[in-house]
């Protein structure tokens, strides 16, 4: 674990009226990114069955939690990690038109994480997924709609500041979009997380282009599972990936903060190529990759925005256990306490 606490924190807001500011944020958040991107809101499951392929392997390192269904024959459920496939499967069976989409809210447990002031077992974001025409797939089309969601959270932003003027606005009046290839060749000698806060701390905010594809160093920037978001297929500017981060400096903590994942769904051709390069072509047998492979499934641009994240950063506390219930070590409960930081 990498708690940060920082020097001098100072609670913007006490816990009660907190709780008043999540719920506006989420409210506001919300309607704007609907009305934004023409979404409409479904229910989601809050587990799946494994072997189907619908499950998010996000690095395909992390284990789901699981159960076994005594009515199902004991089969196996398990927890999702994320919706990025069961929407797209859901945009197919509602027959949504291209330019129209959906979004639910998506609860997840990844027993696996390493916690600290962003990183939490409980999960909670917003989780999209838009149709649209093979044309879209591009790059201009993906920063099009990073540009719509940015705009949702600056609105967002600007009603807290309405509601609580003590708390000023931080994000800058656009969202710079850099390629994860480009910030390599900026700083060379730095780690990925080192070249987000450099890039972060430079811009405020970035669209960071580009997670998942091996980098001139051989090593992608960051982990993405081969099998939803695209980042194998030219993206028009010289560069691989059709995906992203959109990531703010957060001057709470002093570091980078992602805010959401992203990206233009893999079409047939680009699942097959990630799953060669991923060496799991087996995948391909799986429920949810066989209709892909057969043109079975609409193709799409989706994404996740966590919710405790936004309202963490909007509200500019020092962890996300002071904007969501969880479980946290002792030893961490204990140095929060005495640095005024106090969570749920």
């Amino acid at each position: 674990m990498s708690l940060i606490i920082p020097k001098k924190y100072n609670q913007k807001l006490l816990p009660e009226t907190t709780e008043v500011a999540i719920k506006m944020i989420k409210t506001e958040f919300q309607k704007r990114l609907s009305e934004d991107l023409g979404l409409r809101r479904v229910t989601a499951p809050l587990f799946v069955l494994a072997g189907t392929g619908l499950n998010d392997d996000l690095n395909g390192v992390e284990r789901p939690v699981s159960f076994p269904v005594k009515a199902l024959g004991e089969r196996k459920a398990e927890v999702v990690h994320s919706l990025a496939k069961w929407k797209r499967v859901k945009l197919g069976a509602y027959d949504i038109a291209p330019g129209y989409g959906l979004y639910t809210d998506m609860n997840a447990i990844r027993a696996d994480e390493e916690l600290d002031n962003l990183h939490s077992l409980y999960v909670d974001q917003w989780d999209w997924e838009k149709t649209i025409r093979e044309e879209d797939r591009n790059l201009e089309y993906l920063k099009e709609t990073v540009r719509k969601i940015y705009q949702a959270m600056k609105e967002t932003e600007k009603k807290v500041f309405q509601q609580f003027p003590h708390i000023t606005p931080r994000l800058p009046e656009e969202i710079t979009f850099i390629h994860s290839q480009e910030l390599l060749d900026l700083y060379p000698d730095l780690t990925p997380a080192e070249r987000e806060a450099e890039a972060t701390k430079k811009y405020g905010a970035v669209f960071l282009i580009g997670i998942g594809a091996p980098l001139s160093n051989g090593e992608p920037h960051d982990g993405r599972a081969p099998d939803y978001d695209d980042w194998i297929s030219d993206n028009g500017e010289g560069y691989q990936g059709l995906n992203g981060d959109i990531l703010v400096w957060d001057s709470v903590l002093g570091r980078s903060f992602e805010l959401s994942s992203m990206g233009i769904r893999v079409s047939p051709e680009s699942l097959k190529r990630q799953l060669e390069i991923r060496g799991c072509q087996e995948r391909s047998e799986l429920n949810f990759h066989k209709r892909l492979l057969n043109g079975e499934l609409p193709y799409s641009i989706g994404g996740g925005i966590g919710q405790s994240r936004l309202a963490m950063y909007l509200l500019q506390k020092a962890h996300v256990g002071e904007v969501q219930a969880s479980i946290w070590p002792e030893d961490h409960i204990k140095a929060c306490k005495e640095a005024g930081i106090l969570l749920m």
